[in-house]
């Protein structure tokens, strides 16, 4: 399995699958909504954000740290302490998942009711718990891959797993839902039926993640044969002990647990601030419902360009880690600075498109009352951009080394961030808040990681065909497409709004991606050598020399 020299290949090949993992979540949360609600939206965002949580401490920065230690050995060929890094790293896995497992079923009543004010979700947290074993085992695969180079296993079992997630979450949904109505109706309480419902939603993470899993095992058995003779092949004098390689990996993992573990766990503090504020607000009753429709639609739109920055992540720690292994810091700037232009001309653009568009896509998307939804998306949008950046620049602190650096960030923007929230929500500012609030905690990571990165690394971000040049493209990109909006809004209003919904989405996205790339090739952001380094840069290249954007 040889070393991609490409990681920006490798790391598209991941974004890839995870924007089509994403696009699946967003699949199934259009049939959720049908059966469960938004106030069943909200019970299982709920117990997700503790399962998540969970799954931060028990096995969420796996993947990464064994590809960086994988990563480091394969580098100076010593691939017996390389297998031995996967072989104590699965002892781990099972043991934190196992934990966190028992956590989980013991005290989920606990965890529902006391810590996050929400009581109904407590059976869907339950019903989660499995997948906290099986999901640690397979980072762990995950993580070994990417430590050899490829992402292509890890890619095709994010597929494969959200594929079987979307199935088993909408049979889940149905059956259990219709079981909740029974019990409802003989306890007088209406909140049982969404209750279940948001249970049998939550067996798909469960039997995604296993399919998932027997995947990986069944690529790594077919891998295990070159693996042995590249073992075999190992004349190095010195193998790392188990026990080594064991405190290796803990140290490894501990400073990235950390990070992680601050940088989501606002998610678990948002919902036990908003749920407290509302509930001492006298707004019990809407609580869940606007819960629901902040992480059931808008968030789950915004994590899909997300999704190409944990990619670029996962893809450019090993590389790092390589670099500065041979000390070529130079080359590690370099890449760098090539992540970031490329997360920056796909995420720029993605927050502009969600703006312009957010009604008819959010109309597209889901039923009932959506203003609320749209409004978030307008206001929230931007988060795209800065998230991305602090998910990247955590991982070049990382990859170089310094561990520490993202976790102290992260806790700085956190104290900053839950001041702001609380004082947002006592001035009535509502769902908004919480939008508000983890754009500034975005904010404050991008900052703080950039001035650590120019002190270690002596980096300067270029900004001009970073940042600039994109936002430009982007706000002539966003001027057009609302214009066709309005357009075809006035003229297909005699269609029904599903349909109309979907042209107004499908002519945008085509029209704004063209008026994009024209945009940026004609102001210099990217040249011929760039995209040749991009996936699909080829096709691009021909194409803008055919209509003149770029010289032969």
């Amino acid at each position: 399995m040889k070393k991609k020299s490409n990681f920006i290949v490798q790391g598209s090949v991941l974004a890839m699958a995870g924007i089509l993992s994403r696009i699946i979540g967003i699949a199934r949360r259009f049939p959720m909504e049908h059966i469960i609600g938004d106030v069943g939206n909200g019970y299982y965002s709920v117990a997700y954000e503790v399962y998540a949580l969970m799954l931060i401490i028990s096995c969420y920065s796996l993947p990464l740290a064994v590809s960086k230690v994988v990563s480091a050995k394969i580098s100076r060929k010593q691939y017996k302490s390389a297998q031995r890094v996967f072989q104590c790293a699965m002892i781990f896995a099972l043991c934190a998942g196992g934990i966190t497992f028992l956590v989980v079923e013991i005290f989920g009543d606990v965890l529902a009711a006391d810590f996050m004010k929400e009581p109904m979700s407590a059976l869907a947290l339950k019903v989660l718990g499995p997948a906290l074993i099986i999901v640690s085992v397979m980072g762990v695969f995950r993580g070994y891959f990417q430590g050899l180079g490829t992402m292509m296993p890890t890619a095709i079992s994010q597929i494969i797993e959200q594929i079987f997630v979307l199935i088993a979450s909408i049979a889940g949904a149905f059956f259990l839902f219709r079981q909740g109505e029974k019990v409802g109706a003989l306890l007088h309480n209406e909140n049982y039926a969404p209750a279940y419902g948001a249970a049998g939603a939550s067996l798909g993470p469960v039997v995604g993640s296993l399919i998932g899993l027997i995947f990986l095992v069944f690529v790594y058995a077919l891998y295990r044969k070159q693996n042995q003779v590249m073992i075999e092949k190992d004349k190095t004098i010195h193998t790392d002990s188990y026990k080594t390689i064991f405190r290796m990996i803990v140290l490894t993992i501990l400073p990235v647990l950390l990070s992680t573990t601050v940088y989501n766990i606002s998610n678990v503090i948002d919902i036990r601030i908003y749920n407290s504020v509302m509930i001492s607000k006298g707004l019990d009753d809407v609580r869940a419902y606007n819960w629901g429709v902040y992480s059931g639609k808008y968030k789950v739109l915004v994590n899909v360009p997300i999704a190409l920055a944990n990619a670029m992540c996962s893809s450019i720690v090993p590389v790092l880690t390589n670099l500065m292994v041979q000390e070529k810091y130079r080359e590690s700037c370099e890449k760098t600075s090539q992540a970031m232009r490329f997360t920056m001309l796909i995420a720029i653009p993605s927050a502009v498109g969600l703006a312009v568009l957010a009604r008819p896509i959010i109309s597209l998307l889901f039923n009932g009352e959506i203003d609320m939804a749209v409004d978030l998306l307008h206001v929230g949008s931007v988060s795209v951009v800065f998230y991305t950046m602090s998910t990247l620049t955590n991982g070049v602190l990382q990859g170089i080394n310094r561990m520490r650096i993202p976790v102290r960030n992260a806790l700085i923007a956190l104290v900053i961030h839950i001041a702001f929230l609380y004082a947002a929500l006592q001035m009535d500012f509502g769902i908004r808040a919480v939008v508000y609030a983890n754009i500034l905690f975005a904010v404050v990571v991008c900052v703080l990681n950039s001035l650590a990165m120019k002190k270690y690394m002596r980096y300067k971000q270029e900004t001009v065909k970073t940042f600039a040049t994109p936002a430009i493209a982007s706000a002539i990109m966003g001027i057009v497409v609302f214009v066709l909006y309005l357009l075809l809004q006035k003229g297909l209003s005699s269609l029904g709004t599903k349909l109309s919904s979907a042209i107004i989405v499908i002519v945008g996205l085509f029209i704004g991606v063209v008026v994009y790339f024209a945009a940026i090739i004609l102001l210099k952001g990217v040249n011929e050598t760039d995209l040749r380094k991009m996936p699909g840069g080829r096709t691009v290249i021909t194409i803008a020399k055919k209509c003149n954007l770029l010289r032969e």
